[in-house]
Order: C-alpha cells, then structure tokens, then sequence
C-alpha cells in the first residue's frame, strides 16, 4: 500500500480529532472538559453586535426590562454555577456537551474512511496481479 499524502493527512486528521475528543470530553482529566466549555462560550459571548438608537421612553423602559433581565440571568447563572461546583465535587456533571458528540460523529466518519481506504487498497492489490496475468496471455 503507498503511503500517498491523502494517506497521512487522513492518519493525522483521525489522530488530531481522537486527541482533541479525549481532550473535550473530559475522559483523563474532568477539568479539561470544564475549559472546553468555558473556551465554547467564551467563544460564542465574543461574537457579537450593538447597534445604537435613539432615546425615547419606550426605549427607556426596554432597556430598564433589559437590565432587570440580565441581573435575573447573572442570578441563575451564579447558582446554576454552584449547582455545578456541587454536583463536580459529587463526580457528576449534568450538562450535555454537544460537542463531545460532533467530535465523535466525525471521529467515527474518519475512522470509517480509513477502513474503507484499507479495503480498496486490498482489494486493489489482490486484483493486480490478476490483471498482469490477463496481459501476459494477450
């Protein structure tokens, strides 16, 4: 079988991926998986828009709404962040990480794939030299 680039790029694309599974999914270490999360919603807090307008009372009470809306998130968000640090110091974390399973789907894809590279090349091999032997006769 070549060790052709598409060969080696798939190797190291599979491998890079498993890593990075291992590394999101919190399997050797739970704290890697709590940076993970924390880097995705870093990540997904930074990208964002403001756009000004102008004042009027209706605006002044929006942003009034506004305010009173995220002071109750940060609320929640602070016991829903002690409600985590308790259940981690249980061993149980109970929030779903989407993309420990994204990583896996692909993961499974490209493992997939280098299986069916193996078979080809198998297949192509074994079918060689029956075709030499097609051009021996001729």
């Amino acid at each position: 079988m070549k060790d052709s680039a598409y060969h080696s790029m798939l190797r190291i694309s599979t491998l890079c991926l498993a890593l990075l599974l291992l590394f999101d999914s919190g399997l050797l270490n739970p704290v890697t998986a709590d940076i993970s999360k924390n880097a995705q919603l870093y990540l997904a807090n930074s990208i964002g828009m403001q756009a000004s307008v102008t004042p009027t009372d209706l605006n002044g009470y929006t942003a009034q709404l506004t305010q009173r809306e995220r002071l109750l998130a940060q609320r929640e968000n602070d016991v829903a962040a002690r409600e985590i640090k308790v259940s981690t110091e249980n061993g149980f974390a109970g929030s779903t990480n989407y993309s420990t399973y994204i990583m896996s789907a692909l993961l499974f894809i490209l493992l997939v794939l280098v299986l069916m590279n193996y078979i080809l090349d198998y297949m192509r091999i074994r079918k060689q030299p029956m075709l030499n032997d097609y051009e021996k006769m001729a």
